[in-house]
């Protein structure tokens, strides 16, 4: 037994979230804010055992040596041709700070192609495992990509995927290193890959196969990664939904189908609800496939209800009468209530920590800095709540304005009235004040999303393991492309998106953060 030191004295809840307590009695102030009882304080000497610990981290230690030491002896390929595996680093942001294992990752030799080093890069920086808790990114990717490569026939049905994961490669290498000739082979791949898609629809075995709908994920991929959308839109969302229809209720069975299925409707509500185009998937059906116990999906429920009511929004009759009107201030306050329950209802492991920076700035840091993505998009959706409910209030006001013109004028009076205050009355300075904390929020996750700060907001040096990748960048986009074009942020949080969506488009090479950065631009000059 050792003595621990001076205790911390804030409550359990602080110290488990590593973060500053500011002791009140009965609950303290952060506990308050993240709807969770104040569990109290500890007594005043703390002894702890700490002869487990060093057993496992003398353990570990011995564990990772053996590991690296196999693995330089055992290096094995993807295929003959394809690239080696080392454990070169351990990647504990792709599990998790606290995770005890190394993690294997891709490195090229220097006798490799251009096109072996554009696999190993892509796979390191956007294929992320998931863990028995949080779900990765593309993480079926490489089982899949091996199996396409064992096949014998160099032409088989199903070849799409490999065309499809190779170009995309190619491109991200090319835009990382700014190298036109990769460009041209990825742009030839790339047409190669849609050809394959084409055969592979054409069958109806195949159309239904994970490598078919892992290839129209990848071809969307490599749209956002070479900048090439159509304006704002993607050209494979109506792909998205025809293979969701196609392959039906059997995707979901098993967690690549699952993986692939969220990638694509998230992939697609973001056009619903940031660029306001009509849904093209059936939001019923897949609204039954969700589940309602995993956090992300659980955001997706809300986020699809949210489409469901912008679709009534814009199909309904024009200008709409007072009743209608009230009824989407109604359904929007719901949905408002939903998402903030979201918050309230996530493990501890899930919650944002309230740490400062070196010069006294307060940040928001996470368990995995996949969190910090998933909580950014929730936020943008809560700016697009209030902003609906604001534009709801004025035509509300608008509304019931003509009416009592037009009472005013049947019943020749030059007088009225007031209404009484309705129900459906909303208290825009509220609504106001929760677009600005969103929008403070999300700036404040930045230095950790961008892996600048760790989970105590000390500065990274450039050597950490704890680093950000593409796939995170990537997933920052949309949420600060729609914070930066609402017109809410203050001119220190508009300098600063633009410079993360920078950033992003030439550090990671993913061309859509600077098309996003210029549309902003645009929409806010209007």
């Amino acid at each position: 037994m050792v003595y621990g030191g001076k205790p911390s004295t804030g409550c359990y809840l602080c110290r488990k979230r590593k973060i500053k307590c500011d002791e009140a009695h009965p609950e303290c102030r952060n506990c308050i804010i993240y709807g969770r009882p104040c569990p109290g304080y500890r007594p005043d000497a703390v002894f702890r055992n700490e002869t487990r610990k060093v057993e496992r981290l003398m353990k570990n230690s011995a564990g990772v040596k053996s590991h690296s030491n196999t693995n330089n002896q055992n290096s094995s390929s993807i295929s003959a041709s394809s690239v080696s595996v080392a454990s070169h680093r351990q990647r504990t942001s792709s599990y998790g700070k606290h995770n005890d294992k190394p993690v294997l990752t891709l490195y090229s030799p220097a006798d490799s192609t251009w096109e072996q080093r554009a696999l190993c890069y892509f796979f390191d920086q956007y294929t992320i495992k998931a863990d028995a808790e949080d779900g990765g990114h593309l993480d079926y990717l490489p089982s899949l990509y091996a199996r396409e490569l064992g096949r014998q026939s160099g032409e088989s049905p199903s070849s799409c995927l490999r065309w499809a994961v190779d170009a995309t490669a190619l491109m991200t290498l090319a835009n990382t290193k700014n190298a036109p000739s990769l460009m041209i082979k990825a742009r030839q791949g790339y047409g190669r890959a849609l050809r394959g898609l084409q055969e592979a629809l054409a069958s109806p075995a195949n159309a239904v196969k994970d490598e078919t709908f892992a290839s129209v994920v990848l071809l969307s991929l490599y749209e956002d990664i070479s900048g090439e959308r159509n304006g704002l839109f993607s050209s494979h969302t109506a792909g998205f939904d025809f293979l969701t229809k196609l392959r039906g209720n059997t995707q979901i069975y098993h967690q690549r189908g699952r993986d692939m299925l969220n990638f694509a409707y998230a992939h697609t509500y973001v056009e619903i609800l940031a660029l306001g185009d009509k849904p093209r998937f059936d939001i019923e059906m897949v609204l039954g496939m969700l589940d309602i116990n995993k956090p992300i999906e659980r955001l997706m429920l809300t986020a699809s209800k949210l489409c469901q009511l912008f679709l009534h929004m814009s199909s309904a009759p024009k200008p709409p009468d007072q009743t209608l009107v009230e009824s989407w201030i109604t359904a929007g306050r719901q949905y408002d209530i939903e998402l903030s329950q979201w918050t309230q209802t996530l493990p501890d492991r899930w919650l944002p920590l309230v740490v400062y920076s070196a010069q006294g700035e307060p940040l928001l840091t996470y368990n995995r800095i996949s969190n910090a993505v998933v909580w950014n998009y929730y936020r943008a959706v809560r700016v697009m709540v209030q902003q609906l409910l604001l534009g709801l209030s004025s035509t509300l006001t608008s509304t019931k304005a003509a009416k009592r013109f037009s009472h005013s004028e049947d019943t020749n009076s030059s007088g009225f009235e007031p209404e009484p205050e309705s129900e459906s009355s909303l208290d825009e300075p509220a609504l106001i004040a929760t677009i600005h904390e969103m929008t403070t929020d999300v700036c404040r996750s930045i230095p950790f999303a961008l892996a600048d700060v760790d989970s105590l907001g000390r500065p990274n040096k450039s050597d950490s393991a704890w680093q950000m990748r593409a796939a995170q960048g990537y997933g920052l986009l949309w949420p600060l492309w729609y914070i930066l074009s609402s017109g809410m942020p203050t001119p220190a949080q508009v300098q600063l998106i633009r410079n993360v969506l920078a950033r992003v488009g030439s550090t990671l090479g993913i061309k859509l953060a600077l098309v996003l950065a210029r549309e902003a631009e645009r929409i806010r000059g209007e």
